[in-house]
């Protein structure tokens, strides 16, 4: 492709809107423009990259037999209405009317409309396992879209959806997918990290303009979600002596950190209780003071729904005092205790009586209580794979999977029918990955001070010829011959053919970020061409038919 005849709108100057480096670089390299907050128009460079992502992503998809299909951007009510849903996007999710005043959504995401497609056309046993997937749009109206196609409104996914008879089957499908992950994001030139659950894996990208966090170790392999990551419990018991708790007047105290200035200790020495809602029932969760509760560890202990912290009010009538002082002591409801109270003594509660606290508590003064792990790990924290010592560090979520079991397919009556004619529900894995989050990612661990650095697999074009003199036929011809050769080849070539200044033409080069560079110039006489990758500094003085083998080779051993 000539460079005359592309669009390729390249600026000079930084735009202010932009934070990211890789919005940065987009914008810069014409590869993205902003129509509105949060929505973005891909011009011919980003869209080709974009592309080639989806190209990697259904490769390694048909190779673990996933089969592609495309489900409707538009979703009646009724369909959300039955999982439970509609309610629960809120205002994130677009909402429209037809002109028969029928209530649809443009799709957040797809779980229930493939549900319903299993449902319907999957009859036997016979006909499991089987994955299926798309890459559609979504749409979601983010409060705060930010970073360029980070975090957009609407976006391009592949989601997929497996379904399988037992659990043993999805653990198949579910390891199926890992590894498709794991070559997608290797073909993509990604280092990521693979932030391990129960029964799910987020694969994460370090960055500090991430918006979710990832926990990892210092010392061997071991990444979590920071609210999913397991908290090793430490021995901070005050005393081998219980002593009897006793009954402490704190005025108009109600944070921890009043309290310890109140009483000139530490907040380990404290018990936080916070009151919430779970699927409608009160629980208390009790944590250490310097500790934050994980609302997701508690949830997944309790197997509810539904949780929120408990309003003012709630909390009043509970312990019949002001919001601040409430306690576990002496409570008949339920009450979840972080695993860390196990090693404490002689700590501080509230007492549930306004302006007191109590001091000496013990676990003998609560009257009925479990154990769970259900706080989020801390900088200070170790690693509970080898005890070295854990970071948190910002992340972009590219992917995701998790086993979501039969909890979809029972609400929306998804079943087979087994060899003994019973009916039993469909057994489910999820996963999807975020193609413009993908290629944002690749750009911000790919790029220097000049500009993007493309792997060869997703850049948009492999090979950027650049005669520095086109009004010289020698240079010329030379430069157009090798184009013609390389696109016979099936190779995506770019010939910049305008009459610029060769300076303009290698900084156009250098922010385009294509992997091989070929100048044709002064020894363009002699047969000889310069050869040069754009993530190495020097560039290499060849013959034509020798920089026509290095492409080839260069190009073949990624894209074969």
């Amino acid at each position: 492709m000539y460079y005359s005849r592309m669009l390729i709108p390249t600026i000079r100057e930084t735009p202010q809107e932009a934070e990211a480096v890789s919005h940065k670089l987009m914008l810069k390299a014409g590869l993205i423009r902003r129509l509105a907050s949060g929505v973005y128009i891909f011009l011919p460079l980003g869209y080709k990259a974009l592309r080639n992502i989806e190209k990697i992503i259904r490769e390694e998809m048909d190779k673990k037999g996933a089969l592609e299909l495309l489900m409707s951007a538009l979703i009646p009510k009724e369909l959300l209405e039955q999982s439970g849903r509609w309610e629960v996007f809120g205002p994130e999710m677009f909402r429209l009317k037809d002109r028969s005043e029928r209530e649809l959504c443009l799709g957040p995401t797809h779980e229930e409309s493939f549900i319903i497609t299993a449902r319907n056309e999957i009859r036997s046993v016979k006909n499991l396992p089987l994955t299926l997937y798309q890459i559609q749009t979504k749409f979601r109206d983010e409060p705060r879209p930010g970073h360029g196609i980070i975090r957009s409104r609407e976006f391009l996914m592949k989601d997929a959806y497996s379904f399988d008879k037992d659990e043993s089957g999805l653990d198949k499908s579910y390891n199926d997918m890992h590894d498709a992950y794991c070559n997608i994001f290797a073909r993509c030139g990604l280092d990521v990290v693979i932030a391990y659950g129960a029964g799910s894996e987020e694969f994460m990208v370090l960055n500090d303009i991430g918006e979710d966090k990832v926990v990892t170790c210092t010392v061997c392999d071991y990444a979590a979600n920071p609210e999913k990551a397991e908290a090793v419990t430490h021995n901070t018991a005050s005393s081998d002596t219980l002593l009897n708790k006793e009954l402490l007047h704190t005025p108009n105290i109600k944070t921890i950190d009043d309290l310890c200035s109140f009483m000139g200790c530490s907040s380990v020495n404290f018990a936080k209780t916070l009151i919430l809602v779970a699927d409608g029932e009160p629980v208390m969760a009790v944590i250490r003071g310097d500790h934050e509760l994980s609302l997701k560890k508690l949830a997944g202990l309790l197997k509810c729904n539904e949780l929120s912290l408990a309003e003012n009010h709630l909390v009043e009538k509970l312990t019949g005092a002001a919001v601040g002082f409430a306690s576990p002591v002496g409570m008949k409801c339920k009450v979840v205790l972080d695993n860390q109270l196990r090693n404490m003594t002689n700590f501080v509660t509230g007492a549930n009586k306004t302006d007191y606290h109590y001091i000496n508590v013990n676990l003998k003064d609560f009257t009925s209580y479990s154990f769970g792990d259900i706080r989020a790990v801390c900088e200070n924290d170790v690693c509970p794979k080898c005890g070295g010592g854990i970071r948190i560090s910002s992340a972009v979520e590219v992917g995701h999977i998790f086993k979501s079991g039969d909890k979809y397919s029972k609400a929306l009556d998804c079943v087979y029918t087994d060899e003994f004619g019973d009916k039993k529900p469909m057994i489910m894995g999820c996963y999807g990955i975020g193609l413009d989050r993908t290629l944002a990612a690749v750009i911000e661990q790919h790029n220097d001070e000049k500009g993007i650095v493309w792997p060869m697999e997703v850049a948009p074009y492999k090979v950027y010829i650049l005669p520095t003199l086109i009004s010289d036929p020698v240079i010329f011809d030379m430069a157009v011959k090798m184009h013609d050769e390389l696109v016979a080849m099936g190779i995506d070539v770019i010939l910049d053919d305008r009459n610029e200044r060769a300076g303009v033409k290698f900084n156009d080069a250098d922010l385009l970020g294509i992997p091989l560079r070929v100048t044709v110039g002064r020894n363009a006489k002699d047969g000889m061409v310069e050869l040069k990758k754009r993530n190495e500094e020097q560039a290499a003085l060849v013959t034509y038919s020798r920089a026509l083998q290095s492409i080839t080779e260069n190009v073949r051993e990624y894209t074969a």
